[in-house]
């Protein structure tokens, strides 16, 4: 698996950067995860929106599916254009009707309830779900394909039950909004303090943070993180990838 930040921020994209999504990559598959403001505009130097195979939403706050729309009108119009493209899958929770509906537009893309306690298969990728804590239903993913693992917290603030959800992934994708002295819990959202718990209790093999803030010094995520977590660290930026 090949696994590429095109959005790390938080809350809506920095200037000229994107907020939440990235591309999975595995034997010519390509999923994103999640599709938040900006994401159209930065992916098109990675991969063109007709090449994409899937979408899988985590929850539908806008910085994780602002830009659906506009993919929806691209495929349109690449349509238009004669690269014709078969109906897009977006799987997203049934949890709420009115946004799961906006994911199916005419011929072009195609909204799929995902069922959390079941485990989603996706051309190569098998994904299992784990329901975070946030304001709206939100839900994690561990994402499996030839032996290695990788799970993206989505937006929650910290939950014992992720400790087993994670354990020995290759790579801990995790959320990462407010600084060690803060409180993340009532906005739904993780300290470094706690990124740095959850991956050294679950044994992961690298942390990326991500959903990163505004505000800060972010390099101080890295050092604060790491009193807890003592594998590799780093900070979500455009185009950080890794192979697993």
């Amino acid at each position: 698996m090949k696994f590429t930040v095109i959005g790390c921020w938080g809350g809506y994209p920095n200037a000229d950067e994107a907020s939440s999504g990235y591309l999975l990559e595995h034997e010519g598959f390509h999923l994103m995860i999640d599709f938040g403001s900006g994401v159209l505009a930065k992916m098109q130097r990675v991969l063109q929106p007709e090449e994409i195979n899937g979408v899988i939403l985590s929850h539908y706050h806008p910085d994780h599916i602002a830009d659906i729309g506009v993919l929806q009108h691209a495929r349109l119009i690449q349509g238009f254009l004669g690269k014709k493209t078969e109906c897009l899958p977006i799987y997203g929770h049934g949890m709420d009707e009115y946004e799961f509906s906006k994911l199916t537009y005419k011929e072009i893309t195609k909204g799929i309830a995902y069922q959390s306690d079941q485990t989603l298969n996706i051309g190569p990728f098998a994904i299992q779900f784990l329901q975070t804590d946030h304001p709206v239903p939100c839900f994690a993913m561990r994402i499996e394909a030839d032996g290695k693992s990788l799970v993206y917290t989505a937006d929650t603030s910290y939950k014992e039950e992720f400790v087993p959800f994670c354990n020995g992934a290759d790579l801990l994708v995790c959320e990462c909004n407010f600084y060690k002295h803060q409180n993340g819990k009532n906005a739904g959202h993780m300290t470094s303090y706690d990124a740095g718990t959850l991956a050294q209790k679950a044994n992961v093999k690298k942390l990326l943070l991500t959903h990163l803030p505004h505000y800060g010094n972010i390099e101080q995520l890295k050092e604060e993180a790491a009193d807890m977590y003592s594998g590799p660290i780093a900070l979500a930026a455009y185009q950080w990838s890794v192979k697993l």
